[in-house]
């Protein structure tokens, strides 16, 4: 085994940093336990995950593994076709429906020959096998939905059990959705904006997301739980490694079965190979409903997305705002706008944990938003500009945020000088976290109210109590 050992200067000291390869081997500790790292812990290391570790090295791309036991046979020369079809709509100028059924199948990498036998890979069984191939070769790969009534949460009311191609069950499922679907109208101006339950785009993302990430090689099904408030996702298979709910919107795509999301991606139902998630977050964020929640188990992930619409006014001001100004709205501003609607106010750190980007990224879309007069500095936080408070809340909340900004400061201020004898701008802006305006306004209003009063001026200008 080698290491890089490379000594660092830190505060004064000298650090040993030692970086280990990793060799793609799993190894124990002279006592025989297997650990896994976990932030500045370790924990056991369980057989059941080691054989899923171990499978995926041998195997990068389950999906484009080859069923010996397939044939030409196995394919629904039905379904081929409807994806054709389909596909001519989505992209019309796609060439790939021209070509004949098996060379359309072996350009998407559906199919391989050899010695002139057909045999499918497992994805080409995902997406055009038969019904009774797929429960034969590939039985685990089940949809299971479950529609649940209002008057009964704990027991569903209908079941759908589903071993069938991919688009099929997409097919199938949305139309569930969409019949269940409630319609709320939104008028702005002359245009009246229609905001369904659940979005079809974002359902379809996220049953797409959980059928080309699930772990095919556990035995569980992808179970759709349809309430009358929610819809529940949950897929066989956790999240890959260095994938987190923190870091979920912004980390690189790790596709556990890459020929299913190079194949959803050739056949245009999402945009690019990856996770999708940045859509669904951006949609649920623009029609004012809550964020989507993941859920991480051992063996699982999670997704709830909810049908309510939390900010109505915030949906009507979005739309006509990118509209009337010709803007789009990055997800991060949009994410940033939402929260301090809710919240008053927020503050740079609180910004790059909500967003999951990075400092420098998370101050451009802060220069964006009061670019486009949506934000405004308060201190060390941004609150919404009076435009948009009377748009999306009220003047008169707006004028009780600004005064307790001033109360505040004025606190800070006037103990300040009591323990110290006197205070200058520089130091208001530091304590209060004030821009040199600010500081200047605030000092000059306590002036008015007779509270302090100026000593000398210029560099040397400083303030005391009255």
């Amino acid at each position: 085994m080698f290491t890089d050992i490379e000594e660092i200067d830190y505060q004064g000291n000298k650090i040993i940093a030692i970086s280990v390869a990793s060799d793609g081997s799993t190894y124990a500790t002279t006592d025989g336990r297997c650990l896994r790292r976990l932030g500045k812990n370790s924990k056991p290391y369980y057989p059941d995950e080691m054989s899923h570790i171990y499978s995926t090295s041998q195997t990068p791309d389950f999906s484009s593994q080859i069923i010996a036991e397939s044939s030409v046979d196995d394919i629904n020369l039905m379904v081929v076709y409807s994806l054709k079809e389909k596909l001519k709509i989505r992209d019309a100028d796609s060439t790939l429906p021209e070509l004949d059924d098996i060379a359309f199948l072996r350009d998407l990498g559906l199919i391989t020959e050899d010695s002139g036998q057909v045999k499918l890979t497992i994805a080409g069984l995902l997406f055009v096998g038969k019904d009774t191939s797929i429960k034969r070769l590939l039985p685990q790969a089940e949809v299971i939905y479950l529609h649940y009534d209002k008057d009964n949460l704990e027991e569903y009311n209908a079941r759908l059990d589903m071993k069938q191609p991919i688009i099929t069950v997409l097919d199938r499922l949305t139309e569930k959705v969409q019949n269940d679907n409630k319609i709320q109208n939104l008028q702005i101006g002359l245009f009246r904006l229609e905001i369904a339950d659940f979005s079809e785009k974002v359902f379809q993302e996220a049953l797409l997301n959980a059928l080309s990430h699930r772990d095919y090689q556990q035995l569980g099904a992808v179970y759709v739980k349809h309430y009358p408030d929610k819809i529940v996702i949950e897929n066989p298979g956790g999240f890959p490694d260095g994938i987190s709910e923190k870091n979920i919107i912004t980390h690189p795509s790790v596709p556990r079965n890459k020929l299913i999301a190079e194949t959803l991606q050739r056949l245009k139902y999402v945009q690019r190979t990856g996770q999708g998630v940045d859509i669904i977050f951006r949609e649920m964020v623009s029609m004012g409903k809550p964020y989507p929640v993941y859920r991480v188990f051992n063996d699982a992930v999670q997704l709830t997305i909810a049908s309510v619409t939390e900010h109505a006014d915030f949906v009507k001001f979005i739309v006509k705002e990118q509209d009337t100004k010709q803007i789009f709205l990055s997800l991060s501003e949009l994410m940033i706008l939402r929260y301090v609607v809710d919240n008053r106010q927020i503050k740079l750190n609180k910004a790059q944990e909500l967003t999951q980007i990075s400092e420098d990224e998370v101050r451009k879309s802060f220069a964006n938003l009061i670019k486009y007069g949506l934000l405004e500095t308060s201190g060390k936080n941004y609150m919404l500009t009076a435009r948009v408070y009377e748009a999306v809340k009220s003047d008169v909340e707006y004028t009780r945020d600004k005064t307790i900004q001033y109360i505040r400061a004025k606190e800070m201020i006037i103990e300040y000088i009591k323990k110290h004898g006197s205070v200058n701008k520089s130091t208001v802006q530091e304590m209060c976290g004030f821009s040199e305006q600010q500081a200047r306004r605030t000092l000059e209003k306590m002036q008015k109210e007779y509270i302090i009063k100026l000593v000398n001026r210029g560099r040397y200008a400083k303030y005391t109590l009255i």
